[in-house]
This record gives C-alpha cells, structure tokens and sequence, in this order.
C-alpha cells in the first residue's frame, strides 16, 4: 500500500475516534473547560456572540429557571428556543455516537416539559458536558 495513502487512513481512523475521546476527560477538566468557556465566551448579560458561549448560557438558564423558580417563568420565546437551539447544535452525528445522540434527546425532551420542571443536577451536567464535548 502507498505510504500516503496509509497516513490519510491513519488520519481518517484517528479523527473518527476523536469523539469517544472526547469524551474521556476527568471531571476536573470538564469543570476547568466549561469555567474557561464560561469566562471567555458568555457576556454578563444577553446572548452570547458564539455558538459555544451560547450553548453553555442556554443549559445554564434553563437549570436555573427549572431548579430556581419550578419553571414558572417558562414560555415558548425564551425556553422553548433555549431549548431548539441545543437540539440544533448537540444533536449531531458527525460528533456524537447515536448512544449518546439518543441521550441527548431524551435529555432535552425531559426540559421541554413545561409543567415538569427537571430539578436533579445529572441531566444538566451530562448536556454541559456534551457542550464542552462539542467545543
């Protein structure tokens, strides 16, 4: 076999697998990656001008909303947008194995649900970590 031909399938193997790896980080640099995404990216008040500081604003509102104030404050231009736009981003299989693509749905299918506001920290945790996958 051509030796260029053996690193392009060297390369290709290795940029597959990057997601699984990805994915593999300890929770402290999952915590250091999203502080520094947070610090960097979200402004103090309004939408991010990124996609990664918005996707991390967006959980982080929704958590509050839900585990703050019972989602009380919940409404389709607000939530419901915070809500298409993580769908938007995070459901992608060119990122994510279709385990964790189905995660990732059921996990905002559950903070879509107006009446039921979702007050564990487990699901919001898994989407920041997805985010900081993603970034």
């Amino acid at each position: 076999m051509n030796r260029n031909i053996q690193i392009l399938l060297a390369i290709a193997a290795l940029s597959c697998s990057f997601t699984t790896s990805a994915q593999k980080m300890s929770p402290e640099a999952y915590l250091d990656t999203g502080r520094y995404i947070w610090q960097t990216y979200v402004p103090k008040s309004g939408q991010a001008k990124t996609v990664q500081g918005e996707l991390l604003r967006a959980i982080e509102k929704l958590a509050d909303e839900a585990q703050r104030n019972g989602n009380i404050n919940f409404n389709a231009n607000c939530h419901t947008i915070l809500i298409a736009y993580l769908r938007k981003h995070l459901v992608n299989d060119q990122l994510f194995p279709p385990e964790t693509i189905e995660q990732i749905k059921k996990d905002l299918d559950t903070l879509s649900k107006e009446n039921e506001p979702y007050l564990e920290e487990d699901l919001y945790d898994r989407l920041r970590e997805r985010i900081i996958d993603w970034y």
